[in-house]
């Protein structure tokens, strides 16, 4: 997941960098970048996370990998949407509160990371 999840980052970044720039304003071309960017170092946390997981199949690494995924979909994924909402014939200005949620679900799978639970000492 999280090489896919950087593949497409690259994609969007490249997607933003040669069409977008034609067609949005400098403010919103640095939103979608701080998308790309924020999806790409979460998608490295997911293959680390991934990495220790072989190590060590800890619960908390299971509920990392979780919460960097939500937060990639929620965070990134509402900052593209709201980047290139000029462009969209609908309103999306509704998902500007779910970035917040996305950044939380960033923190807290940072969180498990930093303390994994021994495997043997809990369930999921």
């Amino acid at each position: 997941m999280g090489a896919i999840a950087a593949a497409i980052a690259v994609i969007l970044g490249a997607f933003g960098a040669h069409k977008l720039k034609e067609l949005l304003d400098e403010n919103a071309l640095a939103t979608w970048e701080t998308a790309c960017r924020y999806q790409f170092y979460h998608a490295l946390a997911l293959v680390l996370t991934g990495i220790l997981f072989t190590q060590k199949s800890s619960p908390s690494y299971r509920w990392a990998m979780r919460f960097f995924l939500a937060g990639i979909f929620l965070f990134s994924g509402s900052i593209y949407l709201l980047s290139i909402r000029s462009l969209l014939d609908v309103n999306v200005l509704w998902v500007g509160p779910v970035t917040p949620l996305g950044g939380l679900c960033f923190i807290v799978g940072w969180i498990f990371l930093a303390f994994p639970k021994n495997p043997e000492k809990t369930s999921v």
